[in-house]
């Protein structure tokens, strides 16, 4: 059985990699600890496809220890001991470099038998991980490691790859194998910043190709025949679907309807309906709200249009909202307002309703009399309005809400100034 691509073209120094340069450049810090052979218990994160194993094999030959590698999602604790069972002894003469992918998955009991070990300095722990690992490691561990962020690979440099690892097929094979500059192009745009994806996505062009003449060229159309069922790459738990979500909501909140639709197409196009329309909903409420408040129910019945009909046709009414959400004045007025009043109660300003305000049905008449006489009836008054405190008399000069700078709201103001 033949592995992929990407394995049998693994890199096997520091040089050989894609990408990285922030970390793994010319006298860039993570190049320097590794030069140094002194290696200290690191956490690789980062999106798939960026070399986060690939350089943990690299550092493991910089090291005189034994190399165990462990992969969260199957690892158990008692294979964790197994390999500690080996320190000290001749196993292990050096103490033990363990790599541990997807890190993430192991829960805090798994996490925590790890310090014991790293912190007597007889393993050197190099996790990976694909998720944040402020949200996913345990503190006590984040405090005994180095957090190195791998990012995804400039689009370039992974055609560099792909013109490299066609060569590397040539020699393999016994037939000159070329890919266009348009066809690498395309794998680098669909691989989504992903190394391992792109070179795995090229064998794949170069076993489809017919030989003709002694070798196969690789087309723009062969890419898009090939690809024309799963080029999206989207990953709906990771920090990238996060990204895009915030990147759709600060496009319409920043005025920019052709942001705003590119970053909906994406989202519909990796299966995101729910999502997408989730971000709509709350963008009109936070940052269109009170300077354009009838947008709300508008962008409902879009939401609503949208899931009755369902794909492809939800793009419809989804577009209409999302530039009419990008083109419409903007206030986060009421948002600050109801924040402020959160933050207060959350801060203990919990105080009670003022007599007046409070419920009389369950009062005894008397009681019912008391509050009924300190209550006035706004609708009695000119206007329907009349002076009354309604907030708590500790928070009585308290201002939650202030008019935003937009028409509607300049003209609630003018109203209320003038009424009172």
């Amino acid at each position: 059985m033949v592995s992929p691509l990407a394995d049998r073209l693994r890199p096997q120094t520091v040089d050989d990699m894609v990408g990285q340069e922030h970390i793994l450049g010319k006298n860039k810090l993570l190049r320097r600890v590794i030069e140094s052979g002194n290696i200290p218990n690191m956490i690789f994160y980062g999106p798939p496809g960026t070399g986060k194993t690939t350089l943990a094999g690299i550092i493991s030959k910089k090291t005189n220890r034994t190399l165990h590698k462990l992969n969260a999602t199957s690892a158990s604790t008692g294979d964790l001991k197994t390999i500690f069972s080996q320190i000290d002894t001749f196993a292990a003469p050096n103490g033990i470099l363990l790599y541990l992918d997807e890190i993430q998955y192991f829960n805090k009991k798994q996490q925590q038998s790890l310090l014991e070990f790293i912190e007597s300095g007889k393993v050197t722990l190099i996790a990976s991980t694909t998720e944040n690992p402020y949200f996913y490691i345990y503190n006590a561990l984040l405090s005994r490691a180095t957090i190195f962020e791998f990012k995804s690979v400039d689009k370039d440099d992974i055609k560099k790859a792909i013109f490299k690892a066609a060569d590397f097929l040539s020699n393999e094979s016994n037939i000159k194998i070329k890919i266009t500059d348009e066809a690498a192009e395309q794998i680098a745009n669909i691989s989504g910043g992903d190394v391992r994806r792109s070179l795995n996505f090229l064998e794949l062009c170069a076993l489809s190709t017919i030989e003709e003449d002694g070798q196969k060229v690789i087309t723009v159309k062969t890419v898009e025949e090939l690809s024309a069922n799963g080029t999206m790459v989207h990953d709906r738990t990771g920090d990238n679907h996060y990204d895009l979500l915030s990147a759709f909501q600060k496009s319409m909140r920043g005025s920019d309807p052709d942001a705003s639709i590119y970053y909906l197409a994406r989202l519909l196009e990796s299966g995101e309906l729910i999502s997408a329309c989730r971000r709509l909903l709350v963008c009109a409420c936070e940052d269109v709200g009170l300077a354009y408040p009838q947008i709300i129910p508008i962008v409902k019945a879009s939401v609503d249009i949208a899931f009755q009909v369902g794909m492809p046709e939800a793009r419809i009414p989804l577009a209409d909202a999302v530039v009419l959400v990008a083109l419409s004045p903007k206030s986060n007025s009421a948002y600050l307002a109801a924040d402020s009043a959160i933050k207060d109660i959350n801060s203990g300003k919990n105080y009670s309703v003022p007599r007046h305000l409070q419920n009389v049905h369950c009062d005894s008449t008397e009681e019912k009399l008391k509050k009924a006489d300190h209550y006035i009836y706004p609708h009695d008054f000119k206007n329907h309005w009349v002076k009354q405190r309604y907030l708590p008399a500790e928070l009585k000069d308290t201002k939650y809400y202030s008019f935003g700078e937009n028409k509607t709201e300049l003209a609630f103001k003018s109203y209320w100034d003038n009424l009172k």
